[in-house]
């Protein structure tokens, strides 16, 4: 402890130092961040607020937005601001907040992600007993699973970081406080610790997305028993859905099992899938979900009224 504490913050030195290419990227990123909060917003308030959007697909769709907003805010805010001071410090204990809220939004959002592939499953292969199967308390009790396992996902990484000894240095090649950067900092052997974490990441990474491309095959199977019309909704809603799994996942699966994770690949990977899978959601959902478009029309259009 007494180690630790020769160091009580730290310099995160961001995406570039250039000074030229922080302008550039803070005209980027801002543009981005706004893009994104509109996009993920409008859906939140057009699920609570249209009383046609009920079904349990959109109570997902708005807390899955609900949470790209947050979750991206974690990271565009810190890339932001250090783009005008050019590099940012922050406190240990600052640190480890950040830490853990990053892994909290993001493991929810990695098991909400299942909670929707299950919802799409049941919606297409059992039609006549949807509305039992998925009532309101089931998709409440899903959605308190999702934060829960988010909350213990969340709550192993600083548990394996906060007690280590750092006494320097202490700059971190990096936008936020992230396990890897920080173990390479540490002023001890952190290679068990690493072998821990690693396997955990590569574990949810592979099972769940393994996983959930096993659900759409099961779904893209069933899906000759319906009618035309109904095959072409549950290709789009489907089709949207497994998009944003992609987007996700992939960039999780270059970073933690097919590539070593350097700092850099580690920078712009997480880059990919905290800033532009969140600003993407929106339109994916929105441009290839009718229902949502035209409620959203109505909607807006009523309130200028």
């Amino acid at each position: 402890m007494e180690q630790r504490n020769n160091v009580t913050e730290f310099v995160l030195l961001g995406l570039t130092q250039s000074p030229q290419g922080q302008k550039i990227l803070f005209a980027v990123f801002l543009f981005i961040y706004i893009v994104m909060m509109m996009g993920n917003v409008l859906i939140v308030i057009t699920v609570v607020a249209s009383p046609t959007l009920d079904s349990p697909m959109y109570f997902f769709l708005g807390n899955l937005s609900f949470l790209d907003a947050v979750y991206s805010t974690n990271f565009i805010l810190s890339m932001i601001k250090s783009f005008i001071c050019g590099k940012t410090t922050i406190f240990f204990q600052a640190c480890m907040d950040q830490l853990f809220t990053e892994h909290l939004f993001g493991g929810t959002e990695i098991l909400l992600l299942v909670v929707m592939a299950y919802d799409h499953y049941v919606a297409i292969c059992k039609p006549l007993h949807y509305l039992t199967i998925m009532n309101q308390r089931v998709c409440v009790l899903l959605l308190l699973l999702a934060w829960v396992g988010g909350f213990l996902h969340a709550v192993l990484h600083p548990f394996f970081v906060y007690n280590l000894p750092f006494c320097g240095p202490n700059v971190m090649d990096h936008f936020v406080c992230d396990v890897y950067p920080l173990l390479k900092l540490a002023c001890t052997d952190t290679h068990i610790i690493a072998l821990t974490v690693l396997p955990k990441n590569e574990a949810i990474c592979v099972i769940i997305l393994t996983l959930l491309l096993i659900s759409y095959g099961v779904i893209l199977c069933s899906l000759k028993k319906l009618s035309q019309e109904g095959r072409l909704k549950a290709l789009s809603t489907c089709g949207s859905h497994i998009t944003v799994v992609l987007l996700f996942f992939v960039p999780c699966i270059f970073m933690y099992v097919i590539t070593p994770s350097t700092l850099t690949t580690d920078k712009f990977l997480t880059v990919f899938y905290t800033v532009f899978t969140p600003m993407l959601n929106p339109l994916i959902y929105t441009l290839r979900n009718g229902e949502v478009k035209n409620t959203m029309k109505k909607l807006w259009t009523r309130k200028r009224k």
